[in-house]
């Protein structure tokens, strides 16, 4: 899941992409809100992480300015304004949420994945695909009830698959998802996380559909 974090306070910045690295996503971090409106057109993001007192464009103008674009991107409120005018104003600007400062990494974590099973009409925190489940929280995965021991990013890259069962995604969109800005990418980085994912669930789990991309089809 690629994020992209608009926080124009260095520290708390830094801080927010190295926690949120740490939680298994991918983070593009700008401080200033054209620089955010720019990098936004120019690359597809699954969420907006947005401070309101920004440089360049104030964070509100610029969620409109992107909805008006993008009707369906999440966006999250991350901010120290914590007035009531300030909550409905952020909430009627079409933020999914709403989170005042300071608060835990762990609890924006959170937040992210309710507003992520709230956007896919789920309830249960966990996926499934037939005997294959996850649960992103506590980052653990089950096939036919027995754990798999897989890596953080093996784990974003089933999760990927998982989030869209049944629909074949294309190496470019995986690697677009997995890998942010500054990160050195292989040009079989997709097919090594793929191989060693089939090492641990078998090789019919994940398909190629050559020359298109890769999807998860399981059998109960």
């Amino acid at each position: 899941m690629r994020l992209l974090l608009v926080e124009d306070d260095s520290m708390i910045g830094e801080g927010l992409r190295q926690g949120l690295r740490g939680a298994g996503y991918t983070v593009d971090w700008v401080q200033d809100g054209r620089v955010a409106e720019a990098a936004a057109r120019a690359t597809a993001y699954d969420l907006l992480l947005l401070d309101l007192g920004l440089p360049g464009k104030d964070g509100l103008q610029l969620l409109r300015s992107l909805h008006a674009r993008d009707a369906e991107l999440a966006a999250i409120i991350i901010t120290a304004r914590d007035a009531l005018a300030d909550r409905l104003s952020g909430l009627d600007a079409g933020a999914d949420d709403y989170l005042v400062k300071p608060f835990a990494v762990a609890e924006l974590v959170a937040r992210i994945r309710a507003v992520s099973r709230r956007r896919a009409g789920r309830t249960h925190p966990e996926l499934r695909a037939g005997p294959l489940r996850m649960d992103p929280s506590r980052h653990l995965v089950w096939f036919h009830d027995q754990p798999i021991d897989v890596s953080a990013k093996d784990f974003s890259l089933l999760r990927l698959l998982m989030d869209r069962e049944g629909v074949v995604v294309s190496r470019m969109e995986l690697e677009d998802k997995l890998y942010g800005w500054g990160d050195e990418i292989a040009s079989n980085a997709v097919e090594v996380r793929i191989h060693n994912l089939r090492k641990r669930l078998g090789t019919a789990v994940i398909q190629t559909v050559r020359g298109v991309g890769y999807r998860i089809r399981v059998q109960p």
